[in-house]
């Protein structure tokens, strides 16, 4: 795989591996984690994933050489996560790949999903491990729809969709180098200025903002109310009967009501 990349983000690769098949990019690269320097960057893609994983332990369909599946890995500093938020700064990077790429149309959903008009075009994992003083080890798994294949997308439950249907021809290559590019110059802007630095962007392409959601918090009963945008560590914030409240992205599932 050869990716169009800046010499400073190059330069910053500990490793780049392409896989032919394998259960999770993510999941590899925790299991073979070295001792990188701070600056270092380790980055695994793959064909195919037997085990891909969303969100709240859900399967990601990963056929193969439908789509990307890549994962990246980084140490950062207890500073730089102390203002929460980092998958909601990585969507806001694959956002900005994906127009780069000249793809129209797409939002996100909190807390790390892009939406093509309404519909699941691409999903961000968020891992994070060590100790509570720091250094933390961060690995954030993608995955972008490019073309599933129809006997694939049966075992989708819920609405998709990939760039093939948004009439935009992406080198799958240039795409991956692209989403690199994005999330290491975000990565770096998050570790010096948190969250705030990409609330403007997430404001801007927020799908859920004004409208009626369904959220499902933990053994709670199901909370409604209108979506009023995040706050500055990246939480949800819920108007319900008058009263606005906070939501971490932890266990809870939001939907349009």
């Amino acid at each position: 795989m050869r990716l169009p990349l800046s010499e400073s983000v190059s330069s910053r690769l500990g490793s780049l591996e392409v896989l032919h098949e394998i259960d999770s990019t993510s999941e590899y690269l925790k299991r073979t984690r070295t001792q990188n320097n701070a600056n270092s960057i380790r980055v695994c893609a793959a064909e195919r994933q037997s085990s891909g994983r969303g969100r709240r332990g859900r399967r990601w369909v990963s056929p193969y050489g439908a789509n990307l599946y890549l994962s990246l890995a980084v140490q950062l500093g207890k500073a730089a996560l102390r203002s929460g938020g980092l998958s909601l700064a990585a969507a806001i990077a694959v956002l900005r790949a994906l127009q780069d790429c000249e793809i129209r149309g797409v939002g996100v959903k909190w807390p790390n999903d892009i939406f093509y008009q309404g519909r699941k075009i691409a999903g961000i994992l968020l891992d994070l491990s060590g100790e509570s003083s720091g250094p933390f080890y961060v690995v954030l798994g993608i995955g972008i729809n490019l073309k599933m294949p129809e006997s694939a997308a049966r075992e989708i439950d819920q609405p998709w969709a990939d760039i093939s249907q948004t009439g935009v021809k992406v080198d799958r290559n240039h795409l991956a180098g692209t989403i690199l590019e994005a999330l290491v110059q975000a990565i770096d802007t998050f570790g010096e200025k948190g969250l705030e630095a990409f609330i403007p962007e997430w404001n801007q392409f927020d799908m859920l903002s004004g409208r009626a959601v369904e959220l499902h918090y933990d053994e709670e009963p199901m909370i409604t109310g209108i979506a009023r945008g995040i706050d500055a560590s990246g939480a949800l914030l819920i108007e319900e009967n008058g009263v606005t409240r906070h939501f971490n992205a932890g266990e809870v599932s939001v939907r349009v009501a």
